[in-house]
């Protein structure tokens, strides 16, 4: 099948979502797929796109700049979108993220539009009405069951169009080796470890994991990711010598930093800030460091958020604690500090869960039209 992905997000980045497209693209090849990507050019440095993002598939990227015009940048960008497609062959499928670009090409091939947050923007809402309307429009596809479950109140005619698929379906993780190389962490060889993957945006939990530093000075706390704004503003907030920060770095360089922690962290409080500018992600949020913890078989210490719930079970992969709590969290760090069955039974589990439910690979088979609509989340 050929297939075309567009993406209103620029790669590389040190954004999520880019790593999120990224991964789907390579699964779609790996699925045989005809794939080839149109996102906006990348924010970050590198000589090699799919090296950066540790692809094994060197599918086409064709990058497509956002005009500089307020409110009319993304009418205008899709209206290149679909230029850029019909100098190329007809795709089978339109799949992707990008709600202006899909409707504009939308009578070039059936289209499946997959969201990750609902956006409060009024041109965003309106776009997204006239997809919905559009019979063109194939399949819908929600990262989470709560978002799902708020798109159907905010537009229903959704559930009003009996030809039109509904699918929730997680992120995921790609399945990794345990035995790879392990990063070289500074600290001391002796503590434990304690690491968090990701940014630093308000919300994210990072004044919980230096708070966690001041209760738990036997612990070693590691923090990978972050603008290098956020990571000064944090650092400069630190005076614990069991804090480490270590900035951003390229998904495909991320591996060796899981595999040295004994233990993940995702702290994340009930307001959840994002790089899209929307104030409150929490009840949508689906974060695919929480894959990466499964798949490298890390015990997971995380807020007990409902919309985590669709895949994680207390006490069975994972601790949930409540977001905030720093005595709720400091203890759950100390038990599982002071246990190693504990942390290798969780892991252990967690990386079963990932390897049968949760991976890139089958998730493409998922969310695909004529198949079968799938909810990946809430099976346990």
């Amino acid at each position: 099948m050929r297939i075309a992905y567009l993406h209103s997000g620029s790669v590389p980045s040190v954004y999520a979502n880019g790593v999120h497209v990224m991964r789907m693209c390579d699964a779609f090849a790996d699925a045989g797929h005809d794939i080839e990507l149109y996102a906006v050019p990348g924010t970050a440095r590198t000589d090699d796109l799919h090296g950066y993002y540790g692809t094994r598939n060197r599918f086409p990227v064709h990058t497509v700049p956002l005009p500089p015009v307020p409110a009319l940048g993304p009418l205008l960008r899709a209206r290149r979108v679909r230029g850029a497609l019909r100098r190329r062959a007809v795709p089978d499928v339109l799949y992707g993220r990008d709600p202006f670009a899909l409707l504009a090409a939308a009578g070039r091939a059936p289209v499946v539009y997959e969201t990750h947050l609902l956006r409060p923007e009024r041109s965003v809402r309106g776009v997204e009405r006239l997809l919905f309307r559009h019979r063109a429009l194939t399949r819908v596809v929600f990262v989470t069951q709560a978002l799902a479950d708020d798109y159907r109140k905010a537009f229903p005619r959704l559930g009003a169009r009996t030809d039109l698929d509904l699918v929730t379906a997680s992120d995921c993780a790609d399945p990794v080796p345990l035995d790879g190389p392990v990063a070289t962490l500074p600290g001391r060889p002796e503590a434990v470890t304690a690491g968090y993957v990701g940014h630093l945006y308000p919300g994210r939990g990072t004044d919980v994991i230096l708070a966690l530093a001041e209760r738990l000075p036997a612990v070693d706390f590691h923090l990978v990711g972050g603008t290098d704004q956020d990571r000064s503003h944090w650092q400069s907030r630190s005076r614990h010598p069991n804090v480490f920060f270590h900035g951003h770095h390229p998904p495909a360089a991320l591996h060796p930093y899981y595999r040295a922690f004994d233990i993940v962290l995702a702290p994340y409080r009930t307001t959840v800030g994002c790089a899209d500018g929307v104030a409150d992600i929490s009840r949508w949020v689906s974060p695919m460091k929480l894959f990466e913890y499964m798949a490298h078989g890390k015990p997971i210490i995380a807020s007990d958020l409902p919309v985590l719930r669709e895949v994680l079970t207390d006490g069975v992969n994972c601790l949930l604690r409540a977001p905030g709590d720093v005595a709720a969290w400091a203890d759950a760090v100390a038990h599982l500090a002071a246990d190693a069955s504990a942390r290798q039974a969780l892991g252990a589990t967690a990386r079963h869960q990932l390897t049968t439910r949760y991976t890139w690979r089958a998730r493409v088979d998922r969310v695909l039209p004529g198949r079968a609509p799938a909810t990946v989340t809430g099976q346990r």
